[in-house]
């Protein structure tokens, strides 16, 4: 009985780990779509998700850098993606859902680069259900 209570303890323990890393998608208004036109800055191919910099120039001439976020490497690999995705200096229109509190940050939706070409699909960012 004791084998089988510190197996069921263990078993417990390492899982709610991962399950208390995922952070809650409340910060991301997800009724709301923005669209940026801008260059990447960076391209952060990091666990648990990725990050797109992306900087763009307001109305006023102002260049705001944009932090934004994106689904896991592993899911994002399974639908093309790889660290040599994106490239700092390229252009981007980005869509995203906005951050809450106004920021400049969100959650990835979909990127189009300047040829047109669409990276990923709607469906696998964050927010979406991963």
């Amino acid at each position: 009985m004791r084998k089988k209570v510190m197996t069921v303890v263990l078993m417990t323990l390492a899982t709610a780990g991962p399950v208390a890393a995922h952070h809650s998608f409340s910060m991301f208004d997800l009724k709301k779509e923005v669209v940026l036109q801008g260059v990447v800055k960076e391209f952060q191919w990091t666990n648990p998700h990725i990050w797109v910099q992306v900087l763009v120039t307001d109305e006023a001439g102002k260049t705001i850098e944009w932090s934004i976020e994106g689904n896991s490497p592993s899911t994002l690999s399974r639908q093309g993606w790889s660290k040599r995705t994106l490239v700092s200096g390229e252009k981007i229109t980005l869509t995203m859902h906005p951050l809450r509190d106004g920021l400049p940050g969100g959650s990835l939706v979909q990127i189009v680069r300047a040829d047109g070409s669409v990276v990923g699909e709607k469906a696998v960012y964050v927010g979406s259900g991963d």
